[in-house]
């Protein structure tokens, strides 16, 4: 069996490890908590637009923008 190369897979690497790092770049409020439940999450959304609703590349990349957008709402609205 030949593994067959996909980009999505690199970029559902490189997503998760931009939430992890972005919740260690909090100022002062880092918890391993934090980043793994943030880098979970877009894991979830990045596996649920591609294989379930199969919205492709650019359908992945929207779901990290709009858990971007969550996260970025939820904190504020916590301050």
């Amino acid at each position: 069996m030949m593994f067959v190369y996909d980009f999505r897979i690199v970029a559902l690497l490189a997503c998760a490890i931009f939430y992890l790092r972005a919740a260690q770049g909090e100022e002062g409020s880092y918890q391993m908590g934090t980043g793994l439940f943030w880098a979970g999450l877009s894991v979830l959304i990045f596996l649920t637009t591609w294989l379930v609703l199969a919205w492709g590349l650019v359908g992945c990349l929207v779901g990290q923008v709009g858990l971007y957008v969550a996260i970025t709402c939820v904190r504020m609205l916590r301050k």
